[in-house]
């Protein structure tokens, strides 16, 4: 059991903490042990509840997960002590929600739980691979060299997914762009002008009658575009987020043209370093391979994986599935079983992120060279679409005038 207490130590400060015992007796001969004086204790399931009953009103952001996974490998690499190093941490991460978690954190570890344990309190902000691999770090002993290496692993994901980002922020700025001046076009500017091409009884040709009546529809009923637009959003939001939802976006993303070699590669990317890592860190195949699915983060490559785990524990090879699968490359499966056969399936792995870390590197450098043409192409198209469906009956009237 765990018990929350509140004791004075020899030097008369009050402090808190948790503390594993059998029953409150134990734990109350542990305290007295340490020469501290009890002022307080009971079950640590009751006292966390109210200091953190509305967590999930909160979030912890990756930047957030990056700085204090290095801050903390470099305080515990210096030989500082992991309670004092999270106790120092507590109050520098700029969020009070985690900084009250890192409080608890440290709380837990000084009345004797292992930081792995305390780390799997809180899942929501530390998944399965971070727990894990902290736990490998006790069991061998070389907890500061882990967190290091998490600490690497944190800032490369993060840099990954800034990069990819940043690559989709330009292409979605222009776009919403382009529909905002397509809209005060059609709203403030388009209906002057067609009022004049009415008046003068030219023929009104398809492309122009379609700008008007679109024109028409934004003026007249323009809180029905603004229901399809929450309709929209309201739908990715379904589809990017639900569990019914999820699985059809995820299968979406992987077909988009482009952006859908980037995110298989970003998968793959995840799928051969978190997978390398674990084995390493003297976790079993079936049970590494369970954590890496969810660190995946697409449901139709965790199917795969999940998938794989039967395979592996029916004593079949972990490339059986991947073989038959479209969205693993051949070259890869091919890699996995020589992996198996000679006995160096985390050095293939390894291996195998480094060079689709590259691909993903490669395909993110043309596809920002790539993007500015194209959607400056479009920007034309659509503009100029509208500016010539406008102009072609005024020239017609002006040439029956002249």
């Amino acid at each position: 059991m765990r018990f929350s207490f509140r004791a004075k130590n020899s030097a008369g400060k009050t402090i808190k903490g948790i503390i594993e015992a059998l029953n409150e007796s134990q734990a109350l001969e542990i305290l007295r042990q340490r020469d501290l004086v009890v002022l307080g204790l009971k079950e640590a399931a009751k006292a966390k509840k109210k200091g953190l009953e509305i967590s999930f009103l909160k979030k912890v952001s990756d930047k957030d997960m990056v700085l204090f996974s290095r801050q903390l490998s470099v305080m515990v690499s210096a030989g500082v002590p992991l309670v004092q190093a999270l106790e120092t941490l507590a109050g520098q991460t700029g969020n009070k929600y985690f900084d009250g978690v890192i409080e608890e954190i440290a709380n837990d570890v000084r009345g004797g739980a292992r930081f792995s344990s305390s780390l799997s309190n809180y899942n929501k902000i530390f998944d399965q691979f971070y727990i894990h691999m902290v736990r490998a770090g006790e069991v061998s002993g070389r907890l500061d060299k882990v967190l290091v290496y998490l600490a690497d692993e944190k800032e490369k994901s993060y840099s990954l997914q800034k990069r990819i980002k940043g690559a989709m922020i330009y292409p979605a700025f222009v776009l919403s762009a382009v529909v905002i001046i397509m809209v005060l076009m059609l709203t403030f500017v388009i209906p002057r002008i067609t009022s004049l091409i009415v008046e003068g009884g030219a023929e009104i040709p398809l492309p122009t009658r379609i700008v008007i009546g679109i024109s028409g529809f934004l003026r007249h009923q323009w809180f029905l575009f603004l229901a399809m637009v929450a309709g929209l959003i309201a739908f990715y939001m379904f589809l990017a987020n639900s569990k019914r939802g999820k699985p059809i976006w995820d299968k979406l993303i992987l077909k988009l043209p482009v952006f859908g070699s980037l995110f298989q590669k970003v998968a793959l990317v995840r799928f051969t370093s978190s997978l390398s890592t674990l084995i390493v860190g003297g976790l079993s195949l079936p049970k590494a391979l369970r954590i890496t699915a969810d660190v995946v983060d697409n449901t139709c490559y965790k199917k795969l994986i999940l998938e794989t785990v039967n395979d592996v524990e029916s004593g079949r090879s972990i490339a059986t599935t991947f073989l038959s699968s479209s969205r693993i490359p051949k070259i890869l499966s091919h890699v996995l079983i020589v992996g198996e056969r000679t006995g160096k399936l985390d050095e293939v792995l390894s291996k195998m992120a480094t060079f689709y870390s590259g691909e993903v590197e490669g395909t993110l450098s043309n596809l920002v060279s790539l993007l500015e043409p194209i959607i400056i192409v479009f920007l034309g198209l659509v503009v100029g679409g509208i500016v010539l469906a406008v102009f072609m009956p005024i020239y017609q009237l002006a040439s029956i005038q002249f």
